[in-house]
């Protein structure tokens, strides 16, 4: 069986990774020049099935109104004309009771943990060195951002997630590196969460699936699915068109406008993101953990002798352009918890979309055309997600009982 993956983040060249393990054969269309190029490029890294949560969640539509005029928002919302944008925005608004929080929260824990055991068997098996550092720490400023998040962690507990509550001296403990001067009221530590290197991983992956015989076509942007008797018949690039016997869409945030063209509509909506990467200069100043700043919800992660500082939502602004206020917040986070860790001036700076779902879970498996597999909407937790994903996706392409319960992770969510 011949399977075209569309897309080369790391969700489509995982999902190729385990396609070619199943023994079948796989072209992949990719519209950039490499692998991980957008959304997988310059992430924040972390890899955390205690931490992976939906963003819609109690009093998250409050927190976006009351932050709307803020220059450095964590959410930032810029209402638009776009239909979709408003379409997005009421299914978010319902999914943020407490009920469907804990069942979202649950459905992308249980993708996330499986996902994570596959990351470190291939790590293991392939020996790439992702630039892993074990565990993840949340920092709260406040002790009432830290009373709030007291529902957070009873959800953990009934998960049954190993977790820490700490007290300032603790965190300080376990991470000498925060500033003595920084306002901390507490933290939760997750020590069997990580993160890596997204981008680097995918490169390698790339490598191993090009010498079991995968094939990477680069510059081959998919404008079109050809839809024929309830199937995909083609799909048309630059180059002219490609068919092949099955298809896994695997675009990121064109996916929609694909799926959309062949008469299927799902709810995915990029938001944008920024990252900014900064060589570190004072190693005994510079984090060992990574950590999340709940204020900001800006995560701090170490990637060797490098820091990766990412951050921020916004919501309505298609144009992946820099904006100098969400990065000015991803500065003062860091200086805030690590002032003398690096040379703050010289970071790189990146900005990327999250192919977002309202419900937070992404989409996985088979559609109404009989050859068309998804494995899209991972919003900002694809590098978490994306093991799990591609594994199932090529077990049920090859006719395999996946290894989890697919129970919301597939289109059937929508039509009940």
């Amino acid at each position: 069986m011949h399977v075209v993956v569309i897309g080369a983040g790391i969700i489509g060249v995982v999902t190729a990774y385990y396609l070619r393990r199943h023994g079948l054969d796989v072209t992949v269309l990719e519209r950039n020049a490499g692998v991980a190029q957008e959304a997988s490029f310059a992430n924040a890294g972390v890899v955390a099935p205690s931490y992976v949560a939906p963003w819609a969640r109690p009093g998250m539509p409050r927190k976006i109104l009351a932050q709307l005029l803020r220059r450095d928002a964590a959410v930032s919302f810029r209402p638009t004309a776009d239909a979709a944008q408003w379409r997005w925005l009421r299914r978010f608004w319902r999914e943020c009771s407490l009920e469907r929080f804990v069942r979202n929260k649950a459905r992308m824990q249980r993708l996330a943990a499986y996902s994570r055991s596959l990351l470190h068997e291939a790590a293991l098996h392939h020996g790439i060195d992702y630039e892993r550092a074990p565990g993840y720490l949340q920092l709260f400023r406040t002790a009432e951002e830290f009373e709030r998040h007291e529902p957070a962690r009873q959800v953990l507990r009934d998960l049954g997630v190993s977790f820490r509550v700490l007290d300032p001296a603790q965190c300080r403990a376990l991470e000498p590196a925060l500033a003595e001067a920084a306002p901390l009221a507490g933290g939760v530590h997750l020590p069997d969460d990580e993160s890596g290197n997204c981008a680097y991983f995918a490169r390698r992956l790339k490598e191993v699936c090009e010498a079991d015989g995968v094939r990477f076509r680069f510059g081959a942007a998919v404008s079109g699915l050809a839809v024929a008797g309830g199937r995909i018949e083609r799909v048309q690039t630059p180059e002219g068109s490609v068919s092949a016997d099955a298809y896994v869409l695997a675009a990121g945030c064109a996916s929609a406008e694909l799926l959309a063209g062949c008469g299927i509509e799902v709810p995915l909506y990029p938001v944008k993101g920024y990252s900014a990467t900064v060589l570190i200069s004072r190693l005994e100043h510079a984090p060992m953990i990574s950590a999340m700043d709940e204020s900001y919800k800006v995560a701090i992660t170490r990637l060797g002798k490098r820091l990766r500082i990412s951050g921020t939502a916004e919501l309505g602004d298609r144009h992946l352009s820099l904006r100098p206020s969400a990065l000015r917040t991803l500065m003062r986070v860091a200086q805030y918890w690590y002032p003398a860790a690096a040379a703050w001036g010289s970071a790189q700076y990146w900005v990327g979309a999250r192919p977002m779902l309202p419900e937070g879970p992404p989409l996985l498996g088979g559609t109404p055309l009989a050859n068309l597999y998804l494995n899209i909407g991972h919003g900002s937790t694809g590098w978490a997600m994306a093991c799990g994903s591609g594994q199932i996706v090529a077990d049920l392409l090859a006719g395999r009982l996946p290894a989890i319960d697919l129970d919301g992770l597939t289109l059937q969510r929508y039509r009940t």
